[in-house]
């Protein structure tokens, strides 16, 4: 018998205690792909209608796993494919703490995580469709897409450093700089 959502929730529900669950150690044998695809504006989608229990989709993402360009969910039995159209977390909001070099900015994400910046989980921005994609490291390789909103309000606090020889633009968070453009006009 195949995984089924039902099934994946009902392990993760018997295998719930503090925290988020230790998936980068399990190694559950691969059992088939799941459709489950999280949308690039973060809503989760099962058999193409979206799961609308916010509940479910923070459970799932508490067992969501990536290895190489690939997203799983898994439990300490069972390990099934799903599809990420961008990155599998929406960062919808920030708290800003501190100034400077010794701001700390921490993000929160639609399924309920916080992460802030730092050297460990890293601000980078990339290009997609000719405009700023920018996304944080919440855990595990798992990334944030920062919403629009966020986005401008990063660029707001930036200012520009000299990073190996070149200026660059960003934000300082929890000790590291974070270039999110090249100096010029944004400074």
């Amino acid at each position: 018998m195949g995984a089924s959502a039902d099934s994946i929730a009902a392990a993760i529900r018997a295998a719930e205690g503090r925290g988020l669950p230790p998936v980068d150690r399990w190694d559950p044998p691969f059992c088939g792909d799941l459709d489950i695809r999280i949308a690039r504006d973060g809503t989760w989608h099962y058999l193409g209608t979206p799961i609308g229990r916010a509940p479910l989709v923070r459970l799932f993402s508490t067992v969501l796993k990536r290895e190489g360009d690939a997203y799983f969910l898994v439990t300490p039995v069972e390990k099934v494919g799903i599809t990420v159209e961008d990155a599998p977390f929406l960062a919808v909001d920030f708290d800003r703490e501190g100034t400077g070099r010794a701001q700390r900015l921490t993000f929160l994400t639609s399924v309920g995580d916080r992460v802030t910046a730092d050297a460990d989980h890293p601000i980078r921005v990339a290009e997609r469709d000719g405009e700023p994609a920018p996304y944080v490291e919440v855990r595990g390789g798992l990334e944030a897409l920062i919403d629009r909103k966020s986005f401008f309000r990063l660029v707001e606090l930036g200012g520009t450093e000299e990073i190996e020889g070149e200026r660059r633009f960003g934000v300082w968070s929890g000790g590291a700089f974070f270039a999110i453009g090249p100096a010029g006009d944004l400074d």
